[in-house]
């Protein structure tokens, strides 16, 4: 059995006593005077603040022996098994197969100990991921690569696959490409009116707009420029790398075949510099989780995210797919499209931000149709196409009703046999040797 770094240990017990130190004792060493709150280190202030904080100090350490001790974990043949809890042990052994995707998270503070969160992602949702916090930084990188090598079906001792990059988001291009969207210009004008008129009216009122304005741009530039800065994605044989983040420094390894759908996002001001995003369902992540791993590229050259999407899902081949117009009677209107091939099938929709969905037809997991009250009077219908849970939904909307049941008849057909074809996705390196 392995334990957790001894650093975990020390690492709990700072942010148990810092969060102590600025809820409750700072206020403890606060003095009323006539001219209002003050620290004041007063014998009485001081002793109060001994009292309290040392029986804290005794919890903080106790909770951070505990979280160290508390967890153990080995691998065993093609399971890892993890325990937990010192008096009642709790015993879970995951099947390998069932990884998703296992993530290497080094946030702010373990970087300056030289530690890193261990993130494996299992099917099933947020409930079943297994984290590991927090390893020595290669011990994290080591147990990754084994893991990864036990669940394609190679000897644990496999050594780390090499990789190829394919693309490094610079920082210039990202803020550029943060700030040209129709959503945060319009944003930014109206915080620059709303400061104007706050500076020459002095209308305190125009704060409603100014702060909501400011946090809506923070959250919308700053707070990705944070996320995916010096983001950099390479091919290995052992999935798609991502590495991300000024702060928390993040590697996403997503093995080969769980990748589940892709849009391609293309906002209006990015189309005449050919930019283009990727976004994807990617089975296993759930909750919050799945929100920061929905993005497979932010932003780069259209050639660039198509030949990506090609190494997702191998042989597709997204602008050779003819597209078919949705019928004019519905009000997807003549910019939504829908085609399909052997291999994937496609939608295009969107005028101001055009948005190209894409799924292969191994990751589909039913097909069914649909009629809103609007589209049967009009003999309409939409044909979804289920993939797991996620931001990327694929559906053709708006077709006429015999064109929809044909699209519905030949893409089950596709889907059952590109499944045949593909089998069972555990284990992939073993099947290609």
């Amino acid at each position: 059995m392995h334990r957790l770094h001894w650093a975990t240990a020390p690492l709990r017990m700072f942010v148990i006593l810092s969060v102590y130190f600025v809820l409750l004792g700072l206020p403890l060493l606060l003095t009323q005077t006539e001219d209002g709150v003050v620290l004041v280190l007063t014998p009485k202030a001081v002793a109060r603040f001994v009292i309290v904080t040392v029986p804290m100090a005794f919890i903080a350490v106790g909770v951070g022996l505990w979280a160290w001790l508390a967890l153990r974990f080995r691998v065993d043949g093609d399971d890892l098994v993890v325990e937990t809890g010192l008096l009642r042990t709790r015993k879970r052994r995951i099947p390998l197969s069932r990884v998703q995707a296992i993530d290497v998270v080094r946030p702010l503070v373990t970087r300056l100990f030289g530690l890193a969160e261990l993130r494996v992602e299992l099917a099933g949702g947020e409930q079943n991921a297994i984290a590991l916090r927090y390893l020595g930084r290669g011990t994290a990188q080591q147990l990754r690569a084994e893991l990864l090598a036990r669940a394609a079906g190679l000897p644990g001792h496999t050594p780390e696959a090499p990789e190829r990059p394919l693309w490094r988001v610079s920082g210039g291009t990202l803020l550029a490409s943060l700030v040209l969207r129709l959503p945060v210009l319009g944003t930014a004008l109206l915080l620059v009116v709303s400061l104007v008129l706050l500076v020459l009216y002095a209308e305190l009122g125009m704060l409603a707009v100014t702060i909501p304005a400011l946090l809506g741009l923070v959250r919308a530039v700053v707070a990705p420029m944070v996320m995916y800065g010096d983001f950099t994605v390479a091919i290995s044989p052992d999935g798609i790398r991502l590495r991300s983040g000024l702060l928390e420094e993040r590697m996403q390894t997503v093995p080969p075949g769980r990748v589940q759908a892709i849009s391609i996002v293309e906002p209006s001001l990015w189309r005449s510099y050919g930019w283009a995003r990727l976004d994807v369902t990617v089975a296993g992540y759930a909750g919050e989780r799945q929100a920061l791993s929905s993005v497979l590229l932010p932003v780069a050259p259209r050639q660039v995210a198509l030949h990506l999407v090609a190494q997702v899902f191998p042989g597709a081949d997204v602008d050779a797919v003819r597209l078919l117009p949705a019928s004019s009677k519905g009000i997807a209107g003549a910019a939504s499209g829908a085609g399909t091939d052997d291999r994937i099938f496609v939608v295009r929709h969107g005028r101001v931000c055009r948005r190209t969905d894409v799924i292969a037809h191994a990751r589909a997991q039913s097909v069914r149709l649909t009629q809103n009250p609007l589209q049967r009077s009009l003999g309409l219908a939409t044909v979804h196409i289920d993939a797991p849970p996620g931001p990327v939904r694929v559906a053709a909307a708006d077709r006429d009703l015999g064109e929809a049941r044909a699209i519905l008849e030949s893409t089950a057909r596709r889907a059952q046999a590109a499944r045949a074809a593909a089998g069972d996705p555990a284990r992939w390196a073993a099947r290609r040797s």
